[in-house]
């Protein structure tokens, strides 16, 4: 029933006006968003404290994931807007960057959340656990996790006869579900998707946890217990990020909602604004947590974005 509603409304005629609105919507979002983060990470990558500190090292990933994540989900928004169709091939490059880069973003919170739980529960080890090898070790085992979940959907996806196909040429839009054409692979894709979020909360919770007993110690100093309140400040906003991911994986249900209870060129609207928040809003809170939060990056960002010089004190 979900996919013939979504499909029934593809499928009716929409006037060319609601498409270049809701492609506007989405588009002005996305550019600001990338705007964003495409400055956040110039700023990372110029100062040198920035390349060799752990918290800023995995901030850089997670902004280069979600960066590659919304543009990906932008261009396969556009062309299911406008009816554009691909090959399989096409659609399947799109579908598997916009997969591996999703699963991405929720472990590298788990690395920052860990990062977090270290330095406040063990501080005197911060400094020879967190270091730039370490999260270098991790950053990487994240990158070939997520990829070795798109290698594992592409070989099982290639046991379906294309050959026996007239054309590669896609009968409707590019999307995941159009791409899977074999069921296992929806299935394998909800597992992993299901596991991942359920280990990623579990490991989340846990630190905030140990976060809060830390806060509470009473042989810790003042300073100590600013810096754990700032940490579960920081884990809440994490969860809070996790809950709005998890919920942009179901959206599809909550748009079927919609479809069945508004007139379609509402829908359409409705359609628009949900997926600027399902899809910019979770990550566009990472620039927020950490970009604007930080008073090192703020005061370089800043600089950077009103083109502002500031001495080489880093």
């Amino acid at each position: 029933m979900l996919r013939q509603a979504l499909s029934q409304s593809n499928v009716t005629q929409v006037g060319l006006v609601e498409r270049v609105i809701s492609s506007s919507i989405t588009s002005v979002a996305c550019l600001v968003f990338l705007l964003i983060n495409a400055v956040i990470m110039f700023t990372l990558r110029r100062k040198r404290v920035f390349r060799e500190t752990s918290r800023y090292i995995l901030l850089f990933h997670l902004l280069l994931a979600d960066t590659l994540l919304i543009a990906s989900s932008q261009v396969l928004y556009l062309l299911h807007t406008y009816r554009i169709s691909l090959t399989y091939p096409q659609c399947g490059v799109l579908v598997m960057l916009t997969i591996m880069t999703n699963d991405i973003s929720p472990l590298v919170l788990v690395v920052m959340s860990l990062e977090r739980y270290v330095a406040v529960c063990h501080p005197l080890r911060h400094a020879s656990i967190i270091t730039a090898r370490n999260t270098g070790a991790a950053v990487l085992s994240v990158w070939i996790l997520s990829l070795l979940q798109v290698v594992t959907l592409v070989l099982v996806l290639l046991r379906f006869p294309f050959d026996q196909l007239e054309t590669l040429k896609m009968p409707k839009q590019c999307s995941s579900d159009e791409i899977f054409l074999l069921p296992v692979l929806y299935h394998c894709r909800t597992a992993f998707t299901a596991l991942l979020f359920t280990f990623v909360c579990l490991l989340v919770v846990c630190s905030y946890i140990g976060v809060v007993v830390a806060a509470r110690s009473a042989s810790r100093s003042q300073r100590d217990k600013e810096s754990a309140r700032k940490a579960q400040k920081t884990l809440l906003l994490h969860l809070l990020q996790l809950g709005l991911i998890l919920l942009s994986c179901n959206h599809f249900a909550v748009l079927v909602f919609f479809y069945s209870a508004f007139p379609r060129m509402i829908f359409l609207r409705i359609q628009a604004f949900l997926y600027v928040c399902f899809f910019f809003l979770p990550r566009w809170m990472a620039s927020l947590i950490y970009g604007l939060r930080d008073r090192s990056i703020r005061v370089v960002l800043t600089a950077n974005l009103f083109c502002v010089r500031t001495e080489n004190t880093f």
